[in-house]
C-alpha cells in the first residue's frame, strides 16, 4: 500500500470540530437560500427545447453572424456558445408550440438560415414534459441513494455510523446545488451524474474512516472518544490525502481537455472532492462524540483490549 505521510500525524481534528459544524451549517443554509432565491440555470435536459451541435466548415465561426440570422426567425430567445475548437458552436433554441412538427420545423428554418458553411452534427429536442419527469426521477434518484448508503453504512456498523454518512453525504449534495447556483452555471442530466459520484466518493471516504473508528473504539477500550476519533482520522489522512490527488488530476483533465460538454461536470467533481473531504474529516467523524456507538461494535466480537496509544 502506497503510504504518504511517513509517520502518523497528531493533529488535534476535535478541536475543530465545532468551528468545522459552524462553517458547514452556513454553507448548507446559503445553498438552501440560493436555490430558493437565485434558483438553478437548468439545461435542456430538464426545461425542454432544442439543442444544436454545429461546426463551420469554412473557417472560425462567427457567433455574431450567426445569431443575426436566426434572429429573424423570431423563434425567442437563442443562446450561441463556442466550445472546443474554434469553429465549434452550441445553439440553444426555447421550445415551440405546437408538437414534434413544430421542432422538426425550426431546426429545418435554423439549418436554412445558417446555409451550407454550417455542419449539424447533433441535434436534441427534449418537450417540457420530459423535462419535467427528468426532474422528479433525478430528485428520486438522490434521495434514494441517500437512503441506501445511509442503509449500508448501518448494516456494516451501527445506526449511530448511518447518522453521520447520512448528514454529511447530503451536505456536501447540497452545497454542490449551492455553487451551482451561485455561480449559475447550466444545471443538467450530467451535472446530476456528477452530484450522485460525489455521494458515493465522500461515503467512501467516510467508510473508511469508520471502520477505523470501530477498530481503534475496540483495541483501545480505555481511550476516551474525542482521542479515538483523532487517532482513527490522523491514521487514515495518507490514504485521504492520497485519494484526493489522484482524482482531483484526473478531474483537472478532464475540466482542461474535455471540452464544454463536460465543463459543468468537471466543476461539480472537483468541488466535491474537497467538500467530501472535509465533512468526512469534520462532520462525519466529529458527529460520533455525540450519538456514540457501542466500543463492542455490532458486527463481530470485540477485540481483546490493550493499551492506550503513546500521545
Amino acid at each position: 500500500m502506497l503510504v504518504f505521510l511517513r509517520k502518523t500525524p497528531k493533529i488535534d481534528f476535535m478541536r475543530l470540530h465545532i468551528l468545522g459544524f459552524v462553517l458547514s451549517g452556513l454553507l448548507t443554509l446559503s445553498s438552501i437560500v440560493l436555490f430558493l432565491t437565485v434558483g438553478l440555470n437548468y439545461g435542456i435536459d430538464f426545461k425542454g427545447g432544442i439543442l444544436i451541435e454545429a461546426r463551420a466548415t469554412t473557417g472560425d465561426a462567427n457567433l455574431s453572424e450567426m445569431r443575426a440570422k436566426l434572429d429573424t426567425l423570431h423563434l425567442g430567445e437563442v443562446a450561441l456558445q463556442g466550445f472546443g475548437a474554434p469553429n465549434d458552436v452550441l445553439i440553444r433554441l426555447p421550445q415551440q408550440e405546437g408538437g414534434d412538427q413544430a421542432q422538426e420545423k425550426t431546426v429545418k428554418s435554423v439549418r436554412d438560415a445558417l446555409g451550407t458553411g454550417i455542419e449539424f452534427r447533433r441535434v436534441e429536442v427534449v418537450g417540457p414534459s420530459v423535462g419535467e419527469e427528468l426532474i422528479r426521477g433525478g430528485v428520486l434518484a438522490t434521495v434514494l441513494s441517500l437512503l441506501a448508503i445511509a442503509a449500508y453504512v448501518w448494516f456494516r456498523f451501527d445506526w449511530q455510523f448511518g447518522v453521520g454518512a447520512m448528514v454529511s453525504t447530503l451536505h456536501d449534495v447540497i452545497t454542490t446545488v449551492g455553487l451551482f447556483a451561485l455561480l449559475h452555471l447550466e444545471f443538467n442530466l450530467t451535472t446530476l451524474a456528477a452530484i450522485l459520484t460525489i455521494a458515493g466518493y465522500s461515503i467512501n471516504d467516510t467508510v473508511v474512516i469508520y471502520d477505523r473508528v470501530r477498530e481503534t473504539l475496540r483495541k483501545y477500550k480505555t481511550l476516551d472518544f474525542k482521542s479515538v476519533v483523532n487517532l482513527a482520522l490522523n491514521e487514515t489522512l495518507s490514504r485521504t490525502i492520497l485519494t484526493v490527488s489522484t482524482v482531483a488530476l484526473a478531474v483537472l483533465s478532464l475540466l482542461i481537455f474535455g471540452g464544454e460538454v463536460l465543463h459543468g461536470f468537471s466543476i461539480a467533481m472537483l468541488w466535491g472532492i474537497v467538500i467530501g473531504t472535509y465533512s468526512s474529516l469534520f462532520i462525519a467523524a466529529p458527529m460520533l462524540n455525540y450519538i456514540r456507538p457501542s466500543r463492542g461494535g455490532s458486527a463481530a466480537e470485540a477485540e481483546t483490549a490493550v493499551s492506550e496509544p503513546a500521545s
